[in-house]
């Protein structure tokens, strides 16, 4: 089964990676997987602005939170017992891969579970992984939870909020790609990098 929607090898997608669509491609043609809308978002679209609350108790918008950085992002709520472990573990994986080569990345877990996942669970949920300290973890308002989800997934959102999609937010605040289902660890790298280079 291939990529739904666009494909990843359009030459305005070349020229938006500056060069890297080869590794770009690589990291996300896994066929098995690739049943989301994955791929680059050409062009690139600014997330939706949306109070966070994070696992420290601090508050911030989605802009100030991911402005300036390089972002991985995905949805998970700290009660689930299927698909969350195994995301919370990608992230803390590759986080500690990634260590500090690229001095302004963040991995940002986001709940879509906001009425119970208070700052409190939220920190317990990262402390089951031994987090990196450019992770976080936050909620959305409620009310902005659904505007948020439907923009993350794109125009395949479904009936269910939760995907094991990672979703990658570039240092000017915008979305400039979704990848598949549970990427490896070596595939979040290379994308990270990729998109660090071509600033």
């Amino acid at each position: 089964m291939g990529l739904p929607g666009r494909p990843l090898n359009r030459p305005s997608r070349r020229e938006l990676l500056g060069g890297s669509a080869a590794v770009l491609l690589e990291a996300f043609t896994s066929p098995a997987r690739a049943h989301n809308d994955a791929g680059v978002v050409d062009p690139p679209q600014p997330v939706p602005a949306t109070a966070l609350t994070l696992h420290d108790g601090s508050t911030a918008s989605s802009r100030a939170l991911l402005r300036g950085k390089l972002t991985a992002m995905q949805l998970m709520f700290t009660s689930c017992r299927a698909s969350c472990p195994i995301q919370g573990a990608l992230f803390a994986k590759a986080a500690k891969a990634l260590g500090d080569t690229l001095k302004d990345a963040q991995w940002l877990s986001l709940s879509i579970d906001p009425a119970r996942d208070d700052p409190v669970s939220l920190r317990r949920w990262l402390e089951r992984f031994g987090p990196h300290p450019r992770w976080r973890a936050a909620r959305p308002e409620p009310k902005q939870l659904a505007a948020l989800v439907r923009f993350l997934k794109s125009e395949r959102p479904g009936p269910d909020p939760h995907t094991a999609q990672v979703y990658f937010v570039g240092r000017t605040g915008d979305l400039v790609m979704r990848s598949v289902d549970f990427p490896a660890v070596p595939e979040l790298l290379r994308v990270m990098k990729s998109l660090n280079a071509r600033a």
